[in-house]
């Protein structure tokens, strides 16, 4: 165990183990006389309150992959990886006023179950596999290893035993409740998530300033490292294929917020849980002004950790701790672990459970949505045609575990891998821009058709991987085009829907699908609340964007 950790951190630790526990059992337990629903477990019986909504959101949202992955990559580049967080508050509204209503008044349980409404079965159950595939193998797996890799930093505990650590507490109370033990234990992962993160950010940046407090430490970044607080990156960037200069604004990260927030079901799960709609979009707005706060949290230590290390002074005075696991450009995913050992006794304890909140809430939103698909849109209709609630609820919960697992197994796989965050944004990038493509003409184009989606989706994946190849160099150049990940997704997103109209006008001659969409102004009419919030929340990125560009 690593000695900066003392009794009252390992108490405080304890205390916000044993409080989400005992808020997930209480939650999960059965009521009196009632056998737990598909809806019940799936869906939390469709009763969640905007504020567990959006505090349930931003808990499945941010994980390690933000705060070891964003934080590694603040490390390495600055502020231009906060794009990610600012464009996605901007997203968020999109998806409260375009998407939601269409996806509440459908009644679905699964994004695939949308599928299946507006195009066939048959497709429905490709994006099931594809996405079951995804949460498996790259989304639990690198948070499951991006997890373990901080127990190891912060605490010396062998990853091995981190990812048991790590799988069995995410088990003990998401695998029996459901959606419902995962939303509510959410509202306080999320107090403790927010609170302890900006401890560190605040305290990092004292010891930056020497003791004189946040604003100077924050004026010390700014003076020492001017470049880390640019948000549009010039061409000769060292980093400029992760975030391709204007790219990060009007270019393909809207492909991977836009998938991200609209498509990605263990996001849209629970604002498919609210009261009602009305509670759905009061949900996200609340998650849209979390989101703009976040880059203070994960992205800021990031930079106040690399002037620590490359000021020689600062780094003798900060003694024998100072220089151990000392993060560099080359395991940048170090440094959020290594600023921990730096903060006093009990704060430490705070500022780690905040990491393991992040951690836990996120790994319990996957592997229940990752269950959902596997259960409703795998099980039902090809395994168990007739199964009721009861042994839906039961594959639910033995599918989850089995993700769980396999999660488990492939974790210490990734072992080595640099900036996390990106490497996880580059594979799924594989597969959003195909799915992205298929849900947005499936909402707003009427002519979109099944045979012709499929043909998009299933095309998209060698459409990818050309340029994936080729930026990778693997195969001669002039074959292959070399260019960022981002203009890949984009570029990729435009070709796959220029095939699917073109096939849907070659099939229907013009006429629009029998399962088109019907919309009207009416479909999309929003709260006065919404609304004010919406606009305050997109003058806040606009006055960012104008200050870091």
């Amino acid at each position: 165990m690593n000695s900066s950790f003392e009794t009252l951190d390992y108490i405080v630790f304890a205390s916000y183990a044993l409080l989400i526990l005992s808020i997930g059992l209480w939650v999960s337990r059965n009521k009196t006389g009632k056998q737990k629903s598909a809806e019940d477990y799936f869906l939390a019986s469709k009763s969640l309150p905007w504020w567990a909504i959006g505090a349930s959101l931003i808990a499945a949202n941010i994980s390690a992959e933000q705060f070891i992955g964003m934080s590694g990559s603040g490390y390495k580049v600055g502020l231009a990886i906060a794009s990610y967080e600012w464009m996605a508050a901007i997203t968020l509204l999109i998806v409260g006023k375009f998407f939601l209503p269409i996806f509440i008044e459908k009644g679905i349980y699964t994004i695939p179950g949308f599928v299946e409404k507006r195009y066939s079965t048959q497709l429905k159950t490709i994006l099931a596999v594809f996405w079951i595939s995804l949460y498996v193998f790259v989304n639990i797996a690198s948070v499951m290893y991006l997890g373990a890799l901080a127990l190891e930093t912060i605490l010396g505990i062998p990853m091995l035993y981190s990812i048991i650590g790590l799988s069995l507490f995410t088990a003990a109370y998401s695998l029996y409740g459901g959606l419902s033990a995962v939303a509510w234990t959410d509202v306080v992962q999320v107090v403790f998530l927010i609170f302890g993160g900006l401890v560190t950010t605040y305290l990092a940046l004292d010891i930056v300033s020497g003791g004189e407090g946040v604003w100077a430490g924050m004026e010390k970044l700014y003076t020492e490292v001017p470049d880390r607080f640019v948000m549009i990156l010039e061409s000769d960037h060292a980093e400029y294929s992760n975030l391709p200069g204007i790219a990060v604004l009007v270019g393909g990260l809207w492909v991977a917020n836009l998938y991200y927030w609209g498509f990605n079901q263990y996001i849209i799960q629970r604002t498919l849980a609210a009261k009602s709609l009305r509670e759905s979009q009061k949900g996200i707005i609340m998650a849209a002004v979390l989101k703009l706060i976040i880059p203070i949290i994960v992205v800021v230590p990031g930079i106040a950790a690399y002037v620590m290390t490359t000021d020689v002074d600062m780094m003798n005075g900060l003694g024998e701790l100072g220089h151990q696991n000392v993060p560099t450009m080359e395991s940048a995913d170090k440094a959020y672990p290594w600023l921990l050992q730096f903060l006093p006794t009990g704060l430490k304890g705070l500022a780690f459970a905040a990491l393991c909140a992040a951690i836990v809430s996120s790994l319990a939103s996957m592997l229940n949505s990752t269950s959902t698909i596997f259960t409703m849109d795998i099980y039902k209709p090809y395994i168990n045609k007739n199964a009721d609630d009861k042994s839906m609820v039961k594959f639910g919960r033995i599918s989850a575990a089995l993700a769980l697992v396999i999660g488990a197994i492939m974790a210490p796989l990734l072992g080595g891998i640099d900036q996390a965050f990106q490497f996880i944004q580059e594979y799924t990038g594989v597969v959003s821009p195909g799915i992205l493509a298929v849900f947005l003409l499936g909402l707003f184009f009427k002519k979109s058709t099944n045979k012709a989606a499929i043909v998009g989706v299933l095309s998209s994946i060698p459409i990818a991987m050309y340029f994936k190849v080729g930026s990778k160099g693997w195969i001669d150049n002039l074959l292959f085009v070399d260019i960022p990940f981002l203009h890949q997704m984009g570029i990729t997103t435009l070709l796959t829907m220029l095939v699917i109209t073109v096939f849907s006008l070659i099939q229907l001659k013009g006429a629009d699908d029998e399962k088109g969409i019907e919309i009207s102004t009416e479909t999309f009419k929003t709260s006065t609340g919404f609304t004010v919030g919406a606009f305050a929340v997109m003058i806040c990125v606009v006055c960012i964007i104008l200050e870091l560009i």
